[in-house]
């Protein structure tokens, strides 16, 4: 791979787990404004949210997996189950 292609990756990683971070925790505040009389509202955000977690804990656990450093994704701040459960 040559460097132009590795650095374009790397922004290109970093950007997209801090996006998909940001969105998670916007998930998770718009699940906690949730009337919870609305059944169904509060069941798409909840699943909304859910399928956050279950993205920032795969990309964790690969990155972990490919020796990632989670700095370099953006994702050492978060952790799924306090922050999003």
């Amino acid at each position: 791979m040559s460097d132009r292609i590795e650095q374009t990756a790397r922004h290109y990683l970093r950007d997209l787990g801090h996006l998909i971070k940001e969105r998670a925790l916007e998930a998770k505040a718009d699940r906690d404004k949730c009337d919870p009389a609305d059944k169904e509202k509060l069941n798409l955000e909840l699943g909304r949210l859910i399928a956050f977690y279950e993205v920032i804990t795969l990309m964790q656990q690969q990155a972990k997996g490919f020796g990632i450093p989670l700095e370099e994704l953006k994702l050492d701040d978060i952790d799924p189950d306090r922050d999003l459960l």
